[in-house]
C-alpha cells in the first residue's frame, strides 16, 4: 500500500511538471500574515513548495510533516503543497524525528477563476453593508454568509485611500484585533459578537476637518476547507453616516419635543440635521410601531440646530420623528415614535411615550 501511494505521488509530481510548463499553478503567492500562506490558483493540477527551517543539516530527512494533524508520505525540509481545482489548503506542521514541532504554515486557496462566493449580496447589490453614527471615526461593516459556506473573518484591512501612502496592517496574537497605520490615519478593528460584522475607528480622525480621502475597507473571510475570499467598500464617512434614533418627550398634554441624538456631533450648528414628522390620525391599535408604513408624501420636513417644539393637532394618535444629516444625501435615522391617548368626553389629549 506504501508503495502505492509513492507511486501516485510520482505521476502526479510528473503531470505537475508538465501543466506548469504551458500554465503555471498557483498563479501567484503572498503572505497575508505571518505563517499564512495565500495561494492564488486557476483550478489546474500545481504545486506549491513550503519551507520547514531555513537553515538544515544533513538530517533534514528526519523532518516529516503533518496535514491537518495527519501524517504525510513526503519528507524533508521542502514540502510540496499539492494544488487541484479548489483543494490543497490546510494546516501544515513539520517534525523532527521525535516528534517535536519544528514549524507550521497555514494554506489558504483563493481560487481566481470560482464563481462560487462565501457571502451573500445585500438588497444594494453589495456585499458589505457599512453605517456609522456620527463623525467621529468610527464604523460599522456587517456581511451575510452562504449558508452552504459559512466561515470566518480571517484578517480585517481598513486605510485612507492615498496615491503615496502604504498601511502597514497587523493582527493581535489572537487575531481578534488588527490595526492598519499610515501618515494619514490610523485605523483599529475588530469582530462584532455576532461573527457577521467588525467595527473599525480611525484614530486619527478629525470630525472637524473636511474628510480628502475615502476609506477602503477590505475583510477576507475563509471558511473551513481553507477557501479564501477579499470583500472591499470604499467610501467617506458622510455617505454612511445614519444618525441613532431621535429623543422625543412631552412638555405638557398637547405639546411635545424633540432633541438631537446623544451621539450625535457638537455643535449642532456646525453638524446640523434635518428632521422629518408625520402625525397620525389614524387608528393603531395593537401595532408595535406606528411609524413603520409612513409615506414620505405624508411626512413635512424641517430644519433645526436645537430642540424643537411641537403642538400636537387635535385627534392625532400618534407622532413620528426621523432625522439626516442637513448637508449630506445620506441615510434618514430609524422612526422615533410618541403615542398619543384621549381621556373622557371632553378632556384633552394625553401623551404617551
Amino acid at each position: 500500500m506504501g508503495l502505492s501511494n509513492k507511486m501516485k505521488l510520482f505521476v502526479f509530481n510528473i503531470l505537475c511538471v508538465f501543466l506548469q510548463g504551458c500554465c503555471p499553478n498557483p498563479l501567484s503567492y503572498w503572505t497575508l500574515e505571518p505563517n499564512v500562506l495565500v495561494l492564488e490558483v486557476n483550478g489546474t493540477l500545481g504545486q506549491q513548495p513550503i519551507t520547514c527551517l531555513e537553515m538544515t543539516g544533513n538530517n533534514s530527512q528526519d523532518i516529516f510533516w503533518r496535514k491537518n494533524g495527519i501524517k504525510e508520505l513526503q519528507k524533508g525540509n521542502v514540502y510540496l503543497v499539492q494544488l487541484l481545482e479548489s483543494f490543497g489548503g490546510g494546516n501544515y506542521t513539520c517534525h523532527s524525528q521525535d516528534g517535536s514541532l519544528l514549524n507550521h504554515t497555514e494554506v489558504l486557496i483563493q481560487h481566481y477563476l470560482s464563481n462560487r462566493r462565501i457571502l451573500l449580496k445585500n438588497q444594494q447589490e453589495d456585499y458589505l453593508s457599512c453605517s456609522t453614527q456620527n463623525y467621529n471615526g468610527e464604523f460599522h461593516c456587517s456581511w451575510t454568509w452562504h449558508s452552504n459556506r459559512v466561515g470566518k473573518a480571517a484578517f480585517i484591512k481598513a486605510e485612507r485611500i492615498s496615491d503615496d501612502q502604504y498601511s502597514n496592517c497587523s493582527a493581535d496574537p489572537n487575531g481578534h484585533q488588527w490595526t492598519c497605520s499610515s501618515a494619514q490615519s490610523n485605523f483599529s478593528c475588530h469582530v462584532d459578537n455576532s461573527g457577521s460584522g467588525v467595527f473599525c475607528l480611525d484614530q486619527q480622525h478629525c470630525p472637524y476637518v473636511e474628510e480628502r480621502q475615502q476609506i477602503r475597507v477590505t475583510v477576507f473571510v475563509k471558511t473551513n476547507d481553507f477557501l479564501l475570499e477579499s470583500y472591499s467598500k470604499l467610501f467617506y464617512l458622510s455617505e454612511i453616516v445614519k444618525p441613532d434614533k431621535v429623543k422625543i418627550s412631552k412638555v405638557n398634554k398637547t405639546v411635545i419635543e424633540w432633541s438631537y441624538p446623544s451621539s450625535w456631533n457638537t455643535p449642532y450648528s456646525y453638524f446640523p440635521l434635518t428632521f422629518q414628522i408625520s402625525q397620525l390620525r389614524g387608528r393603531c391599535r395593537g401595532c408595535e410601531n406606528p411609524c413603520a408604513d409612513i409615506k414620505p408624501s405624508k411626512a413635512w420636513t424641517m430644519y433645526s440646530t436645537d430642540i424643537y417644539q411641537l403642538k400636537v393637532k387635535h385627534r392625532v394618535k400618534a407622532v413620528c420623528v426621523r432625522a439626516k444629516d442637513a448637508f449630506c444625501n445620506s441615510e434618514w435615522s430609524e422612526w422615533t415614535h410618541i403615542r398619543l391617548r384621549r381621556g373622557g368626553k371632553n378632556s384633552k389629549q394625553q401623551l404617551l411615550t
